[in-house]
């Protein structure tokens, strides 16, 4: 009824001390109609079956949001076993656990879901893999999202791209390191995604669920990139003059296979709050901001 305040949601996060999970918490635990519980991993072992349904089972919340994942990519590939433990069976683990106790689950997914062969952006329609186009980290990811759709509960599976910001290693920390110690950079200019800003796309999941929104959805910062200009981009605003030179992938190979485009279709996301995530280039700027103090500083 007008004027009466929102009823109080309980909600559970999970890899709370993450790169996405911090920020989210802190935006939550703003919220008068949210009660929270912030678990990191030591606290919540999103891998142990048994463990995750007995504490789910006790605390009985509304809404689950999964921010734990095995993220360094390129390790994935040596630590395959690992990272379908950790994103592949633990978000399946939470689902089914939510599923017991009819919470809806909000799991965090990813581009890399998709082997980067189409010229457009990706919806949330199109098909993923095949798997044996994608690196382990995309394989876990992907077998996690299924889990979470096969186990038959409320859910919402939030796609997103090229995430930084405080609480872990990022691209964005990394080229600033490396613009201060090397003579010149050289940076891949034929891969294509959405960098996106982990409070901005914390900000995001909050909007989708106060919109009850369910399935699969894609969240990014507006515009798309390459990683060379998202280079470019960062160490002028940090006022540093290195230079940054482009290269292909085949010049700068890495352990993990990268999607060459995997820029995400977010219409679904601003239909559905009426919003859109501001431009990669405004949000990279306030990171560096917080980071350096001021740019160039």
């Amino acid at each position: 009824m007008p004027g009466q305040p929102n009823p109080v949601r309980h909600v559970v996060v999970t890899g709370a001390a993450g790169l996405l999970g911090g920020p989210l918490c802190r935006q939550l635990a703003s919220r008068a109609d949210v009660r929270l519980d912030a678990f990191a991993h030591a606290d919540l072992d999103i891998t142990d079956e048994a463990f995750v349904r007995a504490r789910l089972a006790e605390l009985r919340p509304d809404l689950v949001i999964n921010c734990a994942a095995f993220t360094r990519v390129d390790d994935c590939e040596s630590q395959e076993t690992l990272a379908m433990r950790v994103n592949g069976h633990g978000p399946t683990n939470l689902a089914a656990a939510c599923r017991s106790i009819d919470a809806l689950l909000i799991h965090i997914s990813t581009d890399y879901v998709f082997d980067g062969s189409k010229p457009s952006p990706y919806g949330e329609h199109d098909l993923t893999g095949p798997e044996y186009n994608l690196s382990a980290y995309g394989r876990s990811k992907l077998a996690g999202e299924r889990g979470v759709i096969g186990a038959g509960g409320r859910h919402l599976i939030v796609r997103t791209s090229w995430l930084y910001g405080e609480g872990g290693p990022n691209f964005v920390a990394s080229i600033l390191r490396l613009a201060r110690a090397r003579p010149e950079l050289s940076v891949v200019n034929d891969q294509r995604g959405r960098p996106t800003y982990a409070p901005d796309l914390a900000g995001a999941i909050i909007n989708l669920i106060d919109a009850g929104a369910t399935e699969v959805i894609h969240a990014a910062n507006s515009d798309a990139c390459t990683w060379y200009e998202f280079a470019c981009e960062i160490v002028r605003a940090a006022g540093l003059d290195t230079p940054v030179r482009p290269c292909t992938t085949a010049e700068f190979p890495r352990p993990a296979r990268r999607p060459a485009n995997s820029v995400l279709d977010t219409t679904r996301y601003e239909k559905l709050t009426g919003r859109r995530l501001r431009s990669w280039r405004d949000a990279v700027r306030e990171y560096i901001t917080l980071l350096e103090g001021t740019p160039g500083g």
